[in-house]
């Protein structure tokens, strides 16, 4: 989780990550930024985040989004 946390703090420094729950729907993250932290996750936990996965509720906070690659690595 903490190195999601340096992504997510890379992109947006302003907010806190461990307790935002709401980045999508308060628009916090872009399309650009959700991009580059696919980038980021698929280089940092070698987990592919196919194109039906990318949606609100799995990037809305840094906990749903790290639920997320835990359960792409259990798939693998």
């Amino acid at each position: 989780m903490e190195a999601l946390l340096e992504i997510l703090g890379e992109l947006h420094p302003e907010i806190d990550f461990e307790t935002h729950k709401s980045l999508i729907d308060d628009k916090i993250l872009d399309s650009f930024d959700i991009i580059t932290i696919i980038a980021e996750i698929n280089d940092e936990y070698d987990v592919a985040i196919p194109a039906h996965e990318i949606t609100p509720e799995n990037f809305n906070s840094a906990s749903a989004l790290y639920e997320l690659i835990e359960r792409l690595k259990d798939e693998d």
